[in-house]
């Protein structure tokens, strides 16, 4: 679990999303605008192979998962797995970007054909599509007792998969703010402090809609598990204004970090997966959850409709639940991880670097920054068109 590795890798795999927010083509199916592509509960299962055939196909981002010092190729926690069941795990690095995985394997899920996949990581607004469609099927949590004991409470009903029947966190993060303290001489404590007159031109925000406007909305006071057309068209009022007066210096996707470090912009949205990453090389760099608030988000695992070996497929899902695997993988990822019992595995290892992350609120969130976190409810099929356009042409895209 070197450090060193994990923080040069998880900063590179969260550099390569684009956070387009959806295009309309997608939205409007995703939306059920196409009526075929619904797909019926019973219509989501095949025969099941997984006792039979002891192999499966997993769809994940790139390094998104522990991997060996040595050799890049091996992947500890996967081959513990391997070993430990005789079940082979064919893991693809396939997914770039939500939208253009969305976009590749639709025609399949639409037209009730297997995607020769057995497990997908999609970020949670777009895992809202996929649920809506039925184009996943229902866990069956008597195969995961590790999901069920161990799965943070925070992340156990979003509005849109209530009681987590269809996904399973992969891994969590939180949307906040990151600042250079040493460059603005002061701390940030909410997200009016972005309009501040000695940030002008100094601040960025999220392009994409889905990834930016629950924490605007936050500094509003908005309760964002609830919040309505009225609290979206505000945000959009507010990020307008500062863009005509010159406070927003762009909008960016996961690029914000080359301006942090390089001193262009002095505070901006951001993850918290990676600022943990920028904190390595320059501890001035700090992330905060504002005392309004900040959105907690998750990239989820699910098991896409005619998957052939479902059964395994929920056994890999729940090896990941056991809190000694979690904690691996913590290790190596550093975003929040969604086993806060792997919080004590962490405290209590030899190495002195594995063992601080136990300590590190970014990855296990105290309690006073759990109080201020929140899921917030995904943009409706019948907002999504109207939001994004409004967006899009304040962004820019």
């Amino acid at each position: 679990m070197a450090q060193t590795s994990s923080r040069t890798t998880a900063l590179s795999r969260r550099s390569l999303l684009r956070a387009l927010g959806g295009t309309a083509a997608l939205g409007a199916l995703a939306g059920c605008g196409v009526p075929a592509a619904y797909v019926e509960p019973g219509d989501r299962a095949v025969a099941d192979e997984s006792a039979a055939d002891k192999k499966l196909t997993w769809a994940n981002w790139p390094l998104y998962i522990d991997t060996d010092d040595d050799d890049p190729n091996k992947r500890p926690t996967l081959d513990a797995f391997e070993q430990r069941t005789g079940i082979s795990v064919d893991y693809v690095e396939e997914i770039n970007d939500n939208d253009e995985f969305f976009g590749k394997i639709s025609p399949s899920l639409m037209n009730h054909q297997s995607t020769g996949r057995d497990l997908i990581v999609i970020s949670d607004w777009m895992c809202a599509r996929y649920v809506r469609l039925g184009w996943v099927q229902e866990m069956d949590r008597a195969h995961q007792p590790n999901v069920t004991k161990y799965l943070d409470p925070l992340l156990r009903s979003p509005a849109f998969d209530p009681g987590r029947r269809f996904t399973v966190p992969w891994q969590s993060g939180i949307t906040g703010i990151a600042y250079n303290r040493r460059k603005l001489g002061r701390d940030i404590r909410h997200v009016k402090d972005l309009w501040a007159k000695d940030l002008k031109g100094r601040v960025t925000l999220l392009s994409g809609l889905d990834e930016a406007f629950a924490l605007l909305m936050q500094g509003n006071g908005v309760d964002i598990t609830r919040w309505t057309a009225e609290d979206f068209h505000q945000v959009c009022d507010q990020v307008e204004r500062e863009v005509h007066r010159g406070q927003i210096r762009r909008f960016t996707g996961n690029d914000y970090t080359k301006d942090l470090v390089s001193g262009d912009v002095l505070a901006c949205q951001a993850y918290s997966g990676d600022v943990i990453q920028l904190q390595a090389d320059n501890p001035d760099i700090r992330f905060v959850v504002p005392e309004e608030g900040a959105e907690m988000w998750a990239e989820s695992l699910m098991i896409p409709n005619r998957a052939r070996h479902k059964a395994s497929a929920e056994r890999l899902i729940d090896y990941y639940y056991d809190p000694e695997v979690a904690a691996r993988l913590a290790a190596w990822v550093n975003y929040v991880c969604p086993v806060p019992a792997a919080r004590e595995v962490l405290a209590a290892a030899k190495d002195e670097d594995t063992a601080a992350l136990a300590d590190n609120p970014l990855i296990f969130p105290n309690s006073d920054m759990r109080r201020r976190l929140a899921i917030a409810r995904d943009i409706r099929p019948t907002e999504r068109t109207e939001f994004a356009q409004r967006w899009n042409k304040i962004v820019g895209l």
